[in-house]
């Protein structure tokens, strides 16, 4: 089983992806509550070289706000996170959590219902991306 959901993007640039995977985002109920330039990090903190690779930490606070209600410790597995990376080739690779495969240690049947929803929506986001 995959613990994520993927697409090759290669018909726009990477910013361009990057607004396209947030826009899409928002019309599946979901705010971009935070944004690693991992690219930008590793120079800055480490003096590596590396692709660019963005982490988008995504969230939809209904979802978010149900499932604490029935697991307070689920927000280790939030927000859901989508990655955008530039391969060599120039391809654009986006790459969403399947929360099913995150949520699968928890011992709780309440958050399946939720899970399955968000991975719906999640699979929905990598679907629409063009």
């Amino acid at each position: 089983m995959s613990y994520y959901f993927n697409k090759i993007v290669k018909s726009k640039d990477f910013e361009a992806v990057i607004d396209q995977t947030t826009a899409i985002l928002k019309t599946e109920g979901f705010g971009v509550l935070t944004e690693i330039n991992i690219q930008k990090a590793f120079k800055e903190k480490i003096d590596v070289d590396f692709k660019k690779y963005r982490i988008l930490g995504a969230c939809n606070p209904h979802f978010a706000h149900k499932a604490l209600l029935v697991e307070d410790k689920i927000g280790v597995f939030l927000p859901c996170n989508i990655i955008v990376e530039e391969h060599e080739n120039g391809d654009i690779e986006v790459s969403a959590v399947d929360p099913i495969a995150s949520m699968g240690a928890v011992n709780n049947d309440a958050l399946g219902g939720f899970a399955l929803e968000v991975q719906e929506k999640m699979k929905s986001v990598i679907d629409k991306l063009d």
